[in-house]
């Protein structure tokens, strides 16, 4: 009898350990951002979640005299070359959504990283603030017609 108990409860056990296993790998396949350790989405996207998601932090890491002229309404700026410098004191929470954007896409991308260094684990990258000019223009066209 406590053969069969044994062989039962490790029997459950594996099949629990394949079940946590297969949903983790799923998440990774349908991440959008593969193997980067921060998710990286389109800026039209991030706008659609920016509309109901609520706590997260739109921080631009252009330079200064970019971000003055240019920049999404509502973003804080914390230049890039400042980042690790200014990221605790300026966003102590760890793990609060950060969606990264720059004048530069590559600044964005190199920003994210960067937090990702620092301990920041709930990081989007949305790319260039120019992006955000495009899709406004867009919607502005959009509403015209």
């Amino acid at each position: 009898m406590k053969h069969a108990q044994k062989a039962k409860i490790i029997f459950i056990f594996c099949i629990v350990l394949v079940g946590i296993f297969s949903g983790y790998s799923m998440y990774r396949s349908l991440r959008p951002s593969g193997d980067l350790p921060y998710e990286r989405i389109t800026m039209e996207k991030a706008l659609e979640y920016m509309e109901y998601e609520t706590g997260y932090i739109l921080l631009d890491v252009s330079k200064e005299e970019d971000y003055a002229k240019h920049h999404i309404p509502g973003s804080v700026n914390i230049p890039y070359a400042g980042l690790a410098a200014q990221a605790m004191q300026l966003l102590p929470v760890l793990d609060q959504m950060i969606y990264v954007c720059a004048a530069r896409e590559k600044d964005s991308r190199a920003a994210a990283k960067k937090l990702c260094k620092l301990g920041y684990t709930n990081i989007t990258e949305i790319g260039s603030t120019s992006a955000w000019k495009e899709y406004m223009a867009e919607d502005g066209e959009k509403e015209a017609e």
